[in-house]
């Protein structure tokens, strides 16, 4: 038998459904951090945050329980359309229509970039003062705009899993895509801010 350690996120579904309690614990271990960014990358708030993480793995240890996982694509995939859900459920339950606006307690820092930069202090610079000008612009998008972003350049997913986890076609999430670049090129424009990075 494969040790749980070097089991797939898929296998470890398995296992857990089959009722090794241990196999979830990695689970959640390898993947809470990368979907609690996603979350409080799209609502902007560290205690809303805290509780869709929960809510939304609430429902990934029920679906589980219940058989509903199928493992015809990737485990993280399927947590993060969970997560999208429950975030949506929630703006249609509490009808918050200020998505769009800007907060002051949040400025995307939570998204490490250090590690895709490299060079000489002026390069890092740079590339620091253009992530951070794009990350201001990036809360400024509609949240569907933001959201296909983040999942696009941070998350590195294709628009095809990006379709997907958001529930919309790939045309769709395109669409939303050239919508963001042109709001962010126009943003940029109208503050005369250089995004080009050395």
């Amino acid at each position: 038998m494969i040790h749980l350690e070097k089991m797939t996120d898929e296998q470890l579904a398995l296992a857990y459904i089959d009722g090794n309690n241990r196999a979830f614990d990695i689970l959640l271990q390898r993947n809470q951090s990368k979907i609690f960014s996603y979350i409080l990358f799209v609502v902007r708030d560290q205690e809303m945050a805290n509780d869709v993480f929960q809510e939304t793995f609430v429902k990934v240890i029920s679906s589980l329980q219940h058989r509903k996982y199928a493992t015809t694509g990737k485990f993280g995939a399927w947590v993060m359309r969970i997560a999208h859900n429950v975030i949506m459920d929630w703006y249609r339950d509490n009808r918050t229509d200020k998505i769009v606006e800007p907060t002051t307690d949040n400025d995307l820092s939570n998204i490490s970039s250090n590690e895709l930069l490299d060079g000489s202090i002026e390069t890092r610079f740079v590339n620091d003062q253009v992530l951070s000008d794009v990350k201001t612009m990036m809360n400024l998008l509609p949240a569907s705009q933001r959201e296909v972003v983040y999942m696009r350049f941070f998350q590195e997913m294709s628009f095809k899993e990006i379709a997907e986890t958001t529930g919309v076609s790939i045309n769709t999430s395109l669409g939303r895509m050239r919508y963001a670049i042109m709001n962010m090129r126009r943003m940029a424009k109208s503050h005369d801010l250089m995004l080009q990075m050395d």
